[in-house]
């Protein structure tokens, strides 16, 4: 059909590196109307939740390259692939870098531009990702 969008088709998995910081949110969509005497209506948009993760990762050389790698191989935010949330694994904080497990597994996509900054022997990178499927 005409005009239609191929679903995504992932197939890679993040390569897996400790975050110095992670953050997880959830996003329902909403449509949302706001009247001039101050009400609003709201009519939900669907059932489930989009998600998004934020990450800053301090690496060292090999991996912060490993993860270059990655990025530039997906043409940043362009192509979709695996992310395991390390809090929904079983067993928890574990990786399948084959990505055959389920559990915890997401399609996801990077939300955000490479920006990374070097430091003593390590670089600081944050990434944000972004729930397809």
């Amino acid at each position: 059909m005409p005009g239609s969008v191929q679903n995504a088709a992932p197939a890679t998995v993040m390569p897996q590196s400790l975050s110095r910081a992670f953050a997880h949110e959830r996003a329902y969509p909403v449509i949302e109307n706001d009247y001039k005497n101050g009400e609003s209506q709201r009519s939900v948009l669907g059932s489930n939740s989009r998600k998004r993760w934020r990450l800053a990762k301090r690496l060292p050389p090999v991996a912060l390259q490993a993860l270059r790698d990655f990025y530039d191989a997906r043409n940043g935010a362009t192509e979709a692939f695996y992310f395991y949330d390390p809090y929904e694994t079983s067993p928890k904080f574990s990786h399948d870098p084959s990505g055959q497990a389920t559990q915890g597994r997401y399609i996801v996509r990077f939300d955000s531009e490479w920006n990374q900054s070097c430091e003593l022997g390590r670089a600081s990178v944050n990434v944000e990702l972004i729930e397809l499927a």
